[in-house]
């Protein structure tokens, strides 16, 4: 994988998101917004609101997943966030494999997902130097 890759997200319906590779991060985020958690049948549930296109802003998605759990992690500004953790398939090319993502404001980012390297261990070698090696530039 280079820096940056489109993956895809089919359980989700996101056919395409573009996702920061970063292995000094040891958690995988999507950034959500209106965040709300709520029961079916005792179990949590969470529904947000996706944009997968940085580029086109009205495409949104409304997304609703059971909750794994929860978790605390340091965003970038070192500030300990507890967040709430998803699981679904990640596909890019021909690879597909589970991940867990925590959802959280990444408003501030260039990629709405950033994938950790929990979600990498003995599946993805990344190579810092480039992007899009599996096309989708």
């Amino acid at each position: 994988m280079g820096a940056l890759e489109y993956l895809v997200l089919p359980e989700l319906g996101i056919s395409r998101i573009l996702a920061r590779i970063d292995t000094g991060a040891a958690t995988s985020a999507l950034h959500v917004e209106d965040l709300e958690e709520f029961k079916v049948n005792n179990r949590n549930w969470v529904r947000f609101v996706l944009r997968p296109d940085i580029h086109n802003t009205r495409h949104k998605i409304l997304i609703t997943a059971r909750v794994k759990g929860k978790k605390k992690v340091k965003n970038t500004a070192a500030i300990t966030e507890h967040r709430i953790v998803i699981e679904t398939i990640a596909e890019l090319g021909k690879h597909e494999w589970k991940i867990k993502l925590t959802l959280t404001d990444r408003s501030g980012m260039n990629c709405p997902m950033l994938l950790g390297r929990e979600a990498m261990v003995g599946r993805i070698i990344v190579d810092p130097e480039h992007e899009f090696l599996h096309g989708g530039a």
